[in-house]
Parts: C-alpha cells; structure tokens; sequence
C-alpha cells in the first residue's frame, strides 16, 4: 500500500502505481484522526475506452459548434478566415492535448491541471493548485450550456423567440437533473453519456451531409453563394470586419468550443488501464470533433447568407435545419437533437468538473473539504456535484439578459489560458531541466509545447489591446473581461494565503490529508489529521 500526503510537490516516482510525496514527512502520523474516509470503485463503474471517447466528445461538443459561428462571423467579416480559425482552433487543441497526454500517462490520476502544476511547481507550495481551483469553483459551471438547452427546447416547441427567463427556468432542470442522476444512479450517468456521445457525432454527421446537399442547390432558400471570394472581409455596420482585439476575441470563443479534450485526464481515477485507455480515447475523440466542427461549418455557410449567418446568434443550427428542410423539419424536429447534444454538454461537465472538486477536498485546501470530498450515500460525488450545481445555478439566473451573461458564461476561458500556459512552462521546464526525474511513456516534442504556451500567452495578453472602433461595444469596456480573469485567479491566491499562511498561525494547528492507495485493490482511503503548525514548514 502506497502512501501519499497531498501537501503537494509530487514527484514522478511511483509505488503500486502511485506518485510518492517528497513532503510526507510533513505529515506527523501520530496526530490524532479527525475523519476518515475510503474511495473504491467496481470495474463496472469505471469508464472503458468508448466512455472515455465519449466523455470527451460530450464535453467538447455543446454550445459552441451551434451557436458560436455567427459570432465568428461577426468579428471577422470573413468567410474563408471564420473557416480556417476553427481549423488554427483544432491545430492548437492537438498541442494541447499532446501536453495532457505527456503528464496524463506519467501520473495517472484524477485532478489534471491540478496534478500537473503540482508537479512542477513545488514552491510555494500549493500556489497554483489553488490559483486552479478558485478557477474550477468560480468559473467552471454549466450554465451557458444548460441555458442553450433551455432555448432549443422552447425553439422545437414552436417559440420563435425564446423568452430569457423561460429559457433558464428550462436550464435549471437541466442542471438539476443531470448533476441527481450522477448522484445517486452513477452507472446510469455514464450510460447516459455514452449514449449521448453518440447522438452528438451523429448530429454533427447529419449536417455535414446536410451542407454537401446544399452546397448541390438542394435547399429550401436561395443559395448564398458564400464561398465565392471568401476571404473577402465585408467591413460594414453588421459585421465586426477584423483587428487584432476582434479576432483574438474569436479564436478565444473557438478555444472555448474545442474545450473539453481534457475531460478524461480530470477522471483518471475512475478509468480502466488509465495509460492505455487516455492513449487511445483521446486523440480518437479530438481528431473525429476537429474534422466535424470544421465540415460543420462549411455546411452552415453553405446554407446560411451572411446576413442571417451574422445575426443568428445561438441559433446557428436551428436557422440551418430550417434554411434546408423548411417546415416542421427544420424549425422543431430537428433543434430537437441540438436539445439533446447540450443535455450532454452539461451531464459530462457536471460529472467531470465534480470530480476536480472533489480531489481539491481530498487534499483539505477548500472550505468544508471533508464534506465536500465524501462519497456518500450513493459512492459518488453527491456533495461536489452540489457544489457544482449551485454555482451553475446561481450564474444561470444572477445576471441581467444581455451583455452581462455573455460575458460571465465565456470567462471560464480566460483565466483557463493561463491556467494552460503554466501547465505548458512547466513541462518544457521538466524537458530542460537537469535535476529534475521526469519520464513518460508519451513524449510532447518540444516545438508543439512551444506552440501550445505562445498560444495561450497570445489568448491572454491580446484581450487587452483595444479594438478600433467603440471601446464598449460588447456592453462593457473591451479591458474587462481579462482583468475579472485575473482577478479570479487573484481570489485563489488570496485564498492560498489565508489556507496556508494566516489560518494556521491564527488557529495553532492545520487539517492535512493523508492519502493511502493501493492499485490492486484500487482502494483509497484519505485520513484528515490536525497537525500543529510547529510541525508543518510553510
């Protein structure tokens, strides 16, 4: 049986397959047990390769490839250049994923990003973990999603114009079922998943061809003629037409829409033959989204005039099904299926995302961690997935329509570039580093990890250039948006203060967990001990 103090600082050695902690003997094991609780899973309950394929495809597919390309539209003016930043959008959604498969197949556990930064950044201890998970409280919800499927809902009903607070009230079902269902019928959660996985690609397939027929003149409204010069930027009132703000803005929405690639590294945990399972799943996953959100495109502009494309919002898709089969056809049955794509959006989010949650609280570094880390009654995580429908709640109904919730629904992926280019540093710091033990069974070359950081440096910086034009266009000023970002991840840091500075000398004392693995049993148990802060070096 292995032994591991979540103090942080992993190290890349392994015993019975788990990462030994340099800083366990910060842990003093005569201190008296607080709490004491054991995580175990039944082969049965963890995902295969085809759950861990479709865990990634329902996390990645959702809003976006159906409602972000008018927005495209909007900033570019362009056609051909809307088309081929989905495609720069998937190049670097490969670099990425080739970052996470290097650090995902060396330390096969639950948590990425949070297992990665605390590999590499052992001092302080504990700093970025904390900067991560102010960014997966606050930010990681699942409201845009859950809102969209309030919207399509009322769409295939007939509504034209879906009413805002008609479409959250639909949301808040939506989170309220998927994150119950995880709760206390977990194997019917991933049944789910699968299931819904599969309608996504066959979704997604169907307008493709739907796009090929249209683009052969089979379509219920004038052809567009889109592809016809292309690359021609149409700068008008209607149109965003370019600048470096406008379009680091859209690459940031298409990021957005590819997120999701990293679902399998958050559950690792949970997962058959971790190593070998990640290995297949994900670049199968990744490579089949890319080559459909790009020929999705293309069948939406094959469709769709620019004005329309331009004024379309979240209803992207809809508006397409209508444009090629008219009627009933397009206006109800078909938005149907979209319904179902964004129910998978959310239930993969929730389980995902609650398991992140849950590993913060299995390590103490979050309010009420014992609570939140149980797995009770139902061996899943009830108490996280709580926590995660709460914010998610809170932030589908908090907001005034308009601007404002655009604008809290896309932040979760600002502070994430930043999150990411750590990640990315560190691993070119374990590549170059002499002192540092570092292997994998997968090794990045160092020219995609480059490629991966310059990206997320790009996405985190160019949000501060103003774009021409009026400074305020999005409903608030252009400079907002990345400096709330920060400002979340400023909340973690200001909470690693308190956690590991201020606290333990106000109380004389501090919760540490110690966690106890054995991989052939795959059981874990994690002990909660108060430990005098004399013995702990901060």
């Amino acid at each position: 049986m292995a032994v591991e103090a979540s103090e942080g600082g992993k190290d890349d050695s392994f015993v019975s397959g788990v990462a030994k902690d340099p800083l366990s003997s910060d842990v003093d094991s005569s201190a008296p047990i607080e709490e004491e609780q054991a995580f175990q899973f039944s082969d049965s309950r963890k995902l295969g390769v085809t759950g861990a394929t479709f865990l990634i495809i329902n996390k990645m597919i959702g809003t976006g490839v159906f409602s972000t390309p008018s927005g495209i539209f909007q900033s570019t003016g362009s056609v051909g250049i809307s088309i081929m930043l989905w495609v720069v959008g998937g190049i670097l959604t490969f670099c990425g994923l080739s970052v996470f498969l290097e650090f995902g197949l060396a330390i096969p556990r639950s948590g990425g990003e949070k297992v990665y930064l605390e590999r590499v950044y052992k001092k302080p201890k504990l700093l970025t973990t904390c900067m991560f998970m102010a960014q997966m409280v606050l930010l990681g919800f699942s409201a845009g999603n859950a809102l969209s499927f309030g919207k399509y809902v009322l769409f295939a009903s007939g509504h034209e114009s879906p009413g805002n607070w008609a479409s959250r009230g639909i949301g808040i079902v939506c989170i309220v079922f998927c994150c119950t269902l995880h709760a206390v019928l977990p194997k019917w959660g991933i049944r789910a998943n699968n299931i819904l996985g599969a309608f996504k690609v066959i979704i997604l397939v169907f307008i493709v061809f739907a796009g090929f027929a249209a683009l052969a003149g089979r379509i219920k409204v004038p052809k567009p003629h889109n592809f016809r010069n292309a690359f021609a930027i149409e700068i008008t009132k209607d149109y965003g037409g370019g600048g470096v703000y406008v379009y680091s803005t859209a690459l940031l929405n298409i990021v957005y829409s590819y997120k999701g690639w990293e679902a399998t590294n958050y559950v690792l945990g949970e997962v058959k033959n971790p190593r070998k399972t990640l290995k297949i799943a994900a670049p199968l996953a990744v490579g089949g989204v890319t080559i459909l959100y790009v020929l999705a495109n293309v069948a939406y502009f094959a469709a769709i005039d620019k004005t329309e494309m331009a004024t379309s919002e979240a209803l992207v898709a809809a508006i397409f099904f209508r444009n090629v089969f008219g009627g009933n056809a397009g206006s109800k049955a078909l938005p149907a299926f979209v319904v179902l794509s964004n129910l998978g959006n959310v239930m993969t989010v929730s389980f995902s995302h609650s398991r992140v949650l849950q590993e913060f609280a299995k390590e103490s570094i979050m309010p009420f961690s014992r609570f939140f880390a149980s797995n009770k009654p139902f061996n899943a995580p009830a108490t996280s997935l709580f926590l995660h429908g709460i914010v998610s709640i809170i932030v589908l109904i908090a907001p005034p329509p308009g601007p404002a919730y655009s604008f809290l629904v896309n932040l979760y992926t600002y502070p994430g570039a930043i999150i990411d280019g750590l990640v990315a540093a560190g691993l070119i710091y374990l590549h170059l580093s002499k002192t540092e033990q570092w292997s994998s069974p997968f090794r990045t070359w160092l020219p995609v990890i480059v490629i991966y950081l310059l990206s997320n440096i790009f996405l985190a910086i160019t949000p501060f250039i103003p774009p021409t034009g009026d400074l305020s266009a999005a409903g608030y000023p252009y400079y907002v948006f990345p400096v709330v970002g920060i400002a979340v991840l400023g909340l973690g840091i200001a909470w690693w203060y308190w956690f590991m500075k201020l606290w333990p000398r106000i109380a004389g004392h501090k919760i540490v967990a110690e966690r106890f693995v054995s991989e052939d049993e795959g059981r874990e148990v994690v002990r909660y001990r108060k430990v005098s802060t004399k013995r702990i070096t901060l």
